[in-house]
């Protein structure tokens, strides 16, 4: 009798992988302000100053073209770059102990969290190219400021500030993520040689071109793969990151 209410309480449908990661996913999406929430309050408040700025600088008798194309070289469009690597390290030394707990695996708890990163650069890249575009057909939100349209963005139409964000969101949460997964798996000592690792290749790369005189050839390379181009090398880093960090967490010990 108790072997076949053992047999019968046995769970014997297997779960789809996808339904392994999408677990994941909406373990993450339980705290929607870190992903959503937090970024766009930073861009919000980034543009409340611009807002500002362009007011003062209307009332003043100051707003222009000059105005316009100096706001062009602000970085507040990057403002939540920075706030996002902090991003991609809670997702994995806050998260991984709890997903773990919960029956996940350190492979579907990667890529589950690897699909919520795609997901937020998705739709952080649509909007921002969206806002690009809304800003310059409203001349500057009426006052001729420029926040969103600034840098290389509004330069070569949506597609391209699409993909350029898509890529660089990309970039800073898997460099978190990826360097969380070197302290979990190795803690202080791996992380003291990743930061001087990574220092001595800079300064090894530096010294190279330094001493070959290759900067011209460098620059001039960069200049002519364009922005498109420099972004999927952008991209293809990310996707190192991406990669590393998935064969690092397989090994790591949550805190």
């Amino acid at each position: 009798m108790t072997a076949v209410m053992e047999q019968q309480m046995v769970r014997t449908e297997p779960r789809s992988r996808f339904s392994e990661v999408w677990r994941v996913v909406r373990l993450h999406a339980v705290t929607p302000s870190v992903f959503f929430g937090i970024p766009w309050i930073i861009i919000g408040f980034a543009w409340l100053v611009s807002m500002v700025v362009g007011i003062i600088a209307h009332g003043a008798g100051g707003a222009g073209p000059e105005m316009t194309e100096g706001m062009r070289y602000s970085w507040a469009v990057l403002s939540p770059q920075w706030y996002l690597a902090v991003v991609g390290v809670q997702s994995i030394g806050m998260t991984l102990s709890f997903a773990l707990g919960f029956g996940a695996t350190r492979r579907d708890f990667w890529l589950g969290t690897s699909l919520m990163f795609a997901i937020v650069a998705l739709l952080n890249a649509i909007a921002i190219a969206t806002l690009v575009q809304v800003e310059k057909l409203t001349n500057g939100w009426g006052i001729g400021i420029s926040m969103f349209d600034a840098l290389w963005y509004g330069q070569s139409g949506w597609i391209v500030d699409f993909y350029t964000t898509l890529a660089m969101q990309l970039l800073v949460l898997f460099i978190g993520a990826s360097i969380t997964t070197v302290y979990l798996r190795w803690r202080m000592r791996g992380m003291l040689v990743l930061v001087f690792s990574t220092a001595a290749l800079v300064l090894a790369a530096v010294a190279i071109a330094t001493f070959t005189e290759s900067w011209a050839a460098i620059f001039g390379w960069l200049m002519s793969i364009g922005i498109v181009g420099g972004f999927t090398l952008i991209l293809g880093i990310a996707a190192f990151f991406a990669i590393v960090g998935y064969f690092v967490i397989r090994r790591a010990t949550p805190r």
